[in-house]
């Protein structure tokens, strides 16, 4: 793609990408609806009470009949395939109002033609059976998504005598001993656990033992959870966490409770105009800060100093100044949004501490990026890689290491080390050091054979088990690009970078399209996001004709069909969504890394 050519179009998507600045002076963006979100949030304000509930469950509902799939499934995002999970909890939520409305019996009756294709008998014992086979031994939904069915009457009164009773009382121990425990739920889904096994425990008949332990065990649970809730009732601002945890309660008893009182004014205030909900309320932060680095060095031609002062305070306010009530993580980090339900990780720190070195001068940041590597120091686990909560949980998939939030934190760190040489206390930066060697030596063990690295919170939905190689082998390599270029690094840890970088490249250019594009693997249909995320990765003079037929395929694709967000993010254990911003972010990056290479 010719320079001039790549300079007009880099203009016009740093144009928009700035038109899209909030009232705050920040990016907020804008998450997909949720068909999940949307059954949850209805029930959980049906249980609170139908009547003055009445408008907002009836958008709902309305929302769900409008977007249907045409098979009479639902998917995560308008935009997706229907899944058993989401379908089950629409039919689920639809089911309160069936014998009511003959509109809604109607619409029931498709959801239930898409389950029994699907081999799902929703009036026998195969909802529990197909839903914890689908999610094994991680009960984070498997569980919340059976108590629904079962306090929605489906598949019948004996519901709950199918469904495994979470250990609420283990809540009640010191947070400490969470990760030995080797709970069923992950570490950031201990509301679910308290509130849905508490509800659980009240429908479904046990042992003498476990029910004295447990009859004893609520009121201290309760109290947990109770320190757990933000200030703005959204536990993690996350709608569907929030909804089952309301319902839950309410059902249990607790209706008037602060927890549910706050749930169910958090849910009626975050549904959007047209009867939908998010899955979440915002990535604030994290678009913020994808939007600061995709800029790159061209950030002061679209963003004026007042504009960049503006952004850098707002990270300094929402940085994390105490111990965190949710997961008991210290000082310094950062979490996804500016609300109070958000949770400081292991991703959004580091692409704060990066947009903060482009943002201000080095010397009126580094109070808050120093803490903020200090915090990724006390996060890092022995493997040497990076979970995103909380060190040492290690049973399932989404508290483990993970190679893209490792590649993160490297770079976050390797870049402090490099701005401030000769700043810091020699011990500190020894630390640090060791801390980029230990990161490095994990990524080199994580990477496959055929030179690729897979991600923890994105994935595609196209590929085989849901995985997608070239959005982790992208990010992670232009991770190691910058990193490389830097100049503290000795000779063979610079070997060593090269060597991962050379074998992921060799991968990104394996699985590009015939079209120039890339998708999530071989041969899978090509997206903004991972298209560009590969060209980022891979912009250099060597792989300048692979990189143009890339921009090639963006420039037209774009042109045709806009920015359009395809549904690449994961939340919480395999819930899809798409991002408003993640196209213009990503497509921004790699224009901006190409202009570098023809400079």
């Amino acid at each position: 793609m010719h320079k001039k050519r790549l300079q007009i179009r880099f203009n016009e998507i740093g144009k928009q990408l700035v038109s899209e600045i909030g009232r705050d002076g920040f990016w907020y963006g804008q998450l997909s609806s949720s068909a999940l979100g949307v059954a949850v949030a209805v029930a959980a304000l049906h249980f609170d009470g139908r009547d003055k509930n009445s408008k907002e469950i009836g958008k709902g509902l309305r929302w769900l009949e409008a977007n249907i799939n045409d098979d009479g499934s639902f998917g995560d995002t308008p935009e997706s395939p229907g899944n058993i999970s989401t379908s089950l909890l629409v039919y689920t939520a639809v089911n309160l109002y069936a014998n009511q409305l003959e509109w809604v019996k109607t619409f029931q009756a498709k959801i239930a033609g898409y389950l029994v294709n699907q081999g799902i008998d929703v009036h026998s014992s195969q909802v529990s059976e197909a839903i914890i086979a689908h999610y094994r031994k991680d009960y984070t939904f498997s569980v919340p998504i059976l108590t629904m069915c079962g306090l929605c009457n489906v598949p019948g009164k004996d519901a709950f005598n199918h469904i495994p009773q979470l250990p609420f009382e283990l809540s009640l121990l010191p947070r400490r001993f969470y990760r030995l425990l080797n709970l069923s739920v992950v570490s950031y889904a201990i509301p679910a656990l308290v509130a849905v096994g508490i509800v659980i425990f009240k429908k479904k008949k046990s042992g003498l033992f476990w029910r004295i332990i447990r009859h004893f065990s609520i009121r201290k649970a309760m109290a947990v959870i109770h320190r757990m809730m933000p200030e703005s009732g959204g536990f993690l601002e996350a709608i569907p966490l929030t909804a089952f945890v309301s319902l839950s309660l309410i059902n249990a008893g607790y209706k008037e409770t602060s927890v549910v009182r706050k749930g169910i004014e958090f849910l009626k205030t975050t549904q959007r105009k047209d009867g939908s909900w998010p899955i979440d309320v915002d990535l604030s932060t994290w678009v913020t800060s994808l939007s600061v680095k995709a800029f790159r060095s061209n950030l002061g031609r679209f963003l004026t100093p007042g504009q960049q002062d503006k952004i850098a305070r707002h990270f300094k306010r929402i940085q994390n100044r105490g111990v965190h009530p949710f997961n008991g993580t210290q000082p310094g980090g950062w979490g996804w949004t500016s609300y109070s339900g958000s949770v400081p990780d292991g991703d959004d720190t580091p692409g704060v501490i990066l947009a903060l070195l482009k943002l201000q001068p080095k010397a009126k940041v580094k109070e808050e990026v120093l803490a903020g590597c200090r915090w990724l120091q006390q996060l890092q686990n022995n493997d040497g890689g990076f979970p995103t909560f909380s060190k040492g949980w290690g049973r399932l998939p989404f508290d483990q290491s993970c190679s893209d939030l490792t590649g993160h934190c490297m770079l976050a760190i390797s870049s402090v080390i490099e701005k401030y040489q000769g700043e810091l206390a020699k011990s500190e930066e020894k630390k640090f050091e060791k801390l980029f060697k230990k990161a490095l030596k994990y990524l080199e063990e994580k990477q496959s054979d055929d030179g690729s690295w897979l991600p923890l919170w994105f994935g595609n939905q196209q590929t085989e088990d849901h995985v997608n190689p070239v959005y982790g082998t992208a990010r992670i390599l232009s991770y190691l690009k910058d990193s490389a270029c830097q100049d503290w690094h000795s000779k063979q840890v610079k070997q060593q970078l090269d060597t991962l970088i050379v074998n992921g490249a060799g991968f990104l250019i394996s699985v590009q399209n015939e079209d120039g594009s890339w998708g999530g693997g071989k041969s899978i249909p090509g997206t903004i996001e991972e298209t560009s995320l590969a060209v980022s990765a891979l912009s250099s003079v060597e792989y300048k004709e692979v990189c143009n037929s890339g921009l090639t395929w963006l420039d037209k694709y774009t042109r045709e069909n806009g920015l359009k967000a395809a549904p690449i993010g994961l939340y919480f254990a395999s819930l899809w969504y798409d991002e408003k911003m993640y196209p213009a972010t990503a497509y921004l990056e790699a224009l901006a890394r190409m202009l570098e290479i023809e400079e």
